[in-house]
């Protein structure tokens, strides 16, 4: 069993507990009350390097990154820093996350959020958007190529706009099969945990002017996302660089700078 394995198995199990508490109705009922999702993909397109910073507490490769005890205080920081989008993980085993830290970040900011968890069933998605993501991520490697077909569009329909992440050349060719506007090449393979930035200059390649392009993991310093600019990403996603640099709005601020 590979590492994504493990982690889908407890998402699963997980997913049956919030399930049982709270029916799809009550989601579906909450959705349709809800404020519309927020747009995003201009400006993931506009000039410089887009930032989705990520809160961020723990991670199966690194272990324990960073208490984050007020996620808001963190997504507020990320705003003022010029965060295009904020990532929020919400899966709890291995990293530490839940949607009531989304709920928490969507009353103290106006930037777009992502859902950051390892969707695989369509519940996620109503669950995403009834706590006030505009985002959601789907995982080339965790879906069906019916699904992720599937899952784009009960997303557009909800108003999501789909991250779909890839880490191989077929996975990049079935997310832009699929329909995918925006494309996440994760520089870790899931199954192994192993991290290599040319991953991305390899893959941006092939997802070419198709869709948006975002450079995922391991991004760990200003040259990091340098080098993922010039290999043609429009954006980047970090987590680790700030969740662990003592004044993260000054660190998306230095990523924003960068043309």
């Amino acid at each position: 069993m590979t590492v994504l394995d493990e982690i889908i198995a407890g998402v699963a199990e997980d997913l049956a507990s919030r399930r049982a508490s709270r029916p799809l109705g009550d989601l579906i009922d909450a959705v349709e009350h809800a404020p519309g999702a927020i747009e995003v993909l201009s400006d993931l397109r506009g000039p410089g390097l887009a930032v989705i910073a990520e809160v961020k507490r723990s991670s199966p490769s690194k272990g324990a990154l960073a208490p984050i005890e007020n996620p808001a205080d963190l997504a507020i920081a990320y705003e003022r820093g010029g965060a295009t989008a904020i990532s929020v993980l919400t899966e709890q085993r291995r990293f530490g996350g839940t949607l009531d830290d989304l709920r928490a970040v969507r009353a103290a900011v106006a930037t777009p959020i992502l859902r950051k968890d390892f969707v695989i069933d369509p519940y996620q998605l109503w669950e995403a958007r009834a706590a006030g993501a505009d985002l959601v991520l789907l995982i080339v490697a965790a879906l069906s190529p019916v699904e992720l077909v599937q899952f784009l569009e009960l997303a557009a329909q909800l108003g999501l706009t789909a991250l779909v992440e890839a880490h191989t050349p077929n996975e990049v060719h079935a997310a832009i099969d699929a329909g995918a506007v925006l494309v996440g090449v994760n520089n870790r393979n899931l199954k192994t945990l192993d991290v290599d930035l040319a991953n991305f200059e390899k893959m941006a390649t092939l997802v070419g002017d198709q869709a948006v392009k975002v450079a995922e993991s391991g991004i760990l310093s200003t040259a990091d996302a340098a080098r993922m600019r010039s290999a043609g990403a429009d954006a980047i996603l970090v987590g680790e660089l700030l969740v662990r640099h003592g004044d993260p709005q000054a660190a998306v601020a230095a990523l924003r700078s960068l043309v």
